[in-house]
C-alpha cells in the first residue's frame, strides 16, 4: 500500500485480481475478497473480480500480460502475487515474481514516472 500511496498521485495504479488456481487461496466470493482487502489491508486501488490467470479460461488481460512477458519457466503464472509492470502506453515493462516484495520495484517505478 506505501507504493500506491507514494505514487497514486503521479498516475501509478495498481490493479488487483483475484485468483483461485493456486492451492485455493481464494475460495471466498467476490464481495468477501473485496470485503478483506479493503478492510483488513486497507487497499484504496481496484479490486477486480475473481479471474483465471492460467488455462483455456484465463482472462484477456493476462493473456496478453503473458505474452508480453513470459516467466522464467514459459509464460504460466506459477502463483499468486506474480507482478507486472505496465507504462502508460499499455507495454509490460517487466515481470516480477510472487516473491519479489514490491518495494524492491520501486526503482522501476520511479524510472516509468519520471520521478526518481
Amino acid at each position: 500500500m506505501f507504493l500506491y500511496e507514494k505514487y497514486k498521485n503521479q498516475g501509478f495504479e495498481i490493479l488487483a485480481f483475484p485468483c483461485n488456481q493456486f492451492a485455493g487461496q481464494e475460495p471466498g466470493s467476490n464481495e468477501e475478497i473485496n470485503d478483506t482487502v479493503c478492510t483488513i489491508f486497507k487497499a484504496e486501488f481496484p479490486i477486480f473480480d475473481k479471474i483465471d490467470v492460467n488455462g483455456k479460461n484465463a482472462a484477456p488481460v493476462y493473456k496478453f500480460l503473458k505474452s508480453e512477458k513470459g516467466g522464467y519457466f514459459g509464460d504460466a503464472i506459477k502463483w499468486n502475487f506474480t507482478k507486472f509492470l505496465v507504462n502508460k502506453e499499455g507495454k509490460v515493462v517487466e515481470r516480477y515474481a510472487p516473491t519479489t516484495s514490491p518495494l524492491k520495484i520501486e526503482k522501476d517505478i520511479e524510472n516509468l514516472l519520471g520521478s526518481s
